[in-house]
């Protein structure tokens, strides 16, 4: 019997197809520049060859450290060329979590943006030997090898074909463990999430989208820029966000399709004569399920007045995008985070794994050729989160009669945060390193700008001292500005039930 052939699948393919059929037409903006899906096409296989003869190949993992720039998109086109795994990294970690990535993900090569070689040379030091590290600025500075030079090398090889269930991307989420889980998205899990996006939303090369949120999360990268590209449409990239920049840019170009989070939703309303502004372009934002007043939608609708304000609930571990409100339902289903997309199964279980019914609260969980192959180099957390063959979310919810999903709790100790998880885990870790704390619980309070902001509860040691702002300052030495604690509540001991568990919904009540 012939043996079955393996369809390539690979995400520089699409690219590569597109500078085919449009090899004119502009796959992304940046600062007015516009660079093509040809030009694309040979930047990306330019770099390919230098990364090729530093040594990077298939199934390396190769980091990068960005702001949003065109070298972004770039370098994911580059490593997928060789068969090499992707690792976007947040640009708002401090250097201990960093590193701590590098080496988990044995990262063999970092990309780096000029404004952020400080923070990898610190991340880095000692594994400069181990690691490749290019950077965008020219000239290079020590210890750097610059785009422009990798891009000098010679022909590069053919590209690797890759399989399905090949990994495409590896990105870090926070988890329940203390330590992020690096999550293993395939090019099929990406293949089959723009097809179900661009039959929700209609996807067409028509659209312009805008790239405002951080690429190196799935907001921005997936639910604008990669549904785009698959279709072959134009994105606007934005290198951080600025509120009044993004509304200028709507104005301007006639922008049709945006992800905000909800932080981004506010400060964008914030501004002044914001509903004076002529926004009619935009026909679809895109949001991050946050439940909104009846008076907000009232304002957002007027503001865009022909803008279909998606609600959405998704994960980093499903290329995010699992459930959208339709537009019909804002106002009637309000609260909710609408119904599975394509290729998305979604159940509501008990803790017995039992499939409930509508009305009854329980676990999202999810199942689809969408859903991701694994957590990196962790097959115990794997198996836990697919135990019973669906994908747990850690995530409570409850369908209506008419199978629209509302969540309304998590089961996972997580803050959200602006738009970022914060594990509530992940920052008492780094509390207990101080000598004088004794016990540490963190939750989330609250909080008109940013959705939540953690707050963290302290017992000391007896006889110990430790002021808020020393903890404060020790948390922001080891962590992400957006995860230290905003307020330091000192308790005489931590609440607790009778089998010793930490009470944290009662501590969020304090706050």
């Amino acid at each position: 019997m012939q043996e079955a052939i393996k369809a390539d699948v690979n995400w520089y393919g699409v690219l590569a197809h597109h500078a085919r059929a449009t090899p004119d037409k502009a796959i992304a903006i940046f600062e007015s520049k516009a660079v093509t899906y040809s030009e694309m096409a040979a930047l990306a296989t330019s770099l390919a060859a230098g990364m090729h003869e530093q040594g990077i190949g298939s199934g390396h993992v190769v980091a990068l450290l960005s702001y949003n720039s065109m070298e972004f998109l770039e370098t994911i086109f580059a490593a997928n060329y060789l068969g090499a795994i992707i690792m976007p990294i947040n640009w708002r970690l401090a250097a201990p979590e960093v590193r701590y990535l590098l080496e988990h993900s044995e990262a063999r090569a970092l990309v780096c943006d000029e404004a952020l070689i400080p923070l990898a040379d610190t991340a880095t030091q000692g594994l400069e030997g181990a690691l490749v590290r290019a950077c965008v600025s020219t000239p290079a500075p020590g210890g750097w090898i610059s785009l422009v030079e990798l891009r000098s090398a010679s022909a590069a090889p053919p590209p690797m074909g890759m399989a399905g269930d090949d990994v495409h991307r590896l990105m870090y989420t926070s988890g329940t463990t203390g330590r992020p889980k690096g999550v293993m998205l395939t090019h099929a899990n990406l293949a089959w999430k723009n097809l179900a996006h661009i039959v929700q939303f209609g996807f067409t090369g028509s659209d312009l989208g805008l790239a405002c949120g951080p690429l190196y999360h799935v907001g921005a990268l997936d639910l604008t820029t990669t549904s785009l590209v698959a279709a072959g449409a134009t994105t606007i990239i934005h290198r951080a966000f600025e509120a009044s920049e993004v509304v200028d840019e709507i104005e301007r170009s006639g922008v049709t399709t945006v992800w905000l989070a909800p932080a981004m939703v506010n400060a964008i309303m914030a501004l002044p004569d914001v509903e004076k502004r002529d926004l009619a372009s935009v026909r679809l934002i895109i949001n991050g399920g946050e439940k909104m007043p009846i008076p907000l939608i009232e304002r957002l609708q007027r503001t865009f007045p022909f803008a279909w304000f998606a609600d959405a609930y998704g994960l980093t571990e499903t290329v995010s995008g699992d459930t959208f409100l339709d537009r019909d339902s804002i106002v009637t289903k309000l609260g909710s985070v609408g119904r599975p997309c394509l290729y998305v199964e979604l159940d509501i279980w008990d803790e017995q794994g039992k499939s409930l019914p509508a009305g009854e609260r329980g676990e999202v969980v999810l199942r689809g050729p969408k859903v991701f192959k694994g957590y990196w180099r962790d097959p115990e957390a794997t198996a836990a989160a697919f135990a019973g063959g669906w994908f747990h979310t850690g995530d409570i919810g409850v369908r209506d009669d008419d199978g629209y999903l509302f969540i309304v709790d998590r089961l996972k100790d997580m803050i959200v945060s602006g738009g970022e998880n914060v594990a509530g885990s992940e920052v008492e870790r780094v509390l207990y390193e101080h000598p004088a704390v004794l016990e540490a619980a963190v939750v989330g309070r609250a909080d008109d700008r940013w959705g939540e902001v953690p707050v963290a509860f302290v017992a000391l040691r007896a006889e110990a001292t430790a002021t808020a702002e020393e903890l404060v300052a020790h948390c922001g030495g080891q962590l992400a500005r957006f995860k230290v604690p905003k307020e330091i509540c000192f308790v005489d001991a931590l609440p607790r039930n009778p089998s010793g568990k930490v009470l944290k919904r009662e501590l969020r009540e304090r706050t």
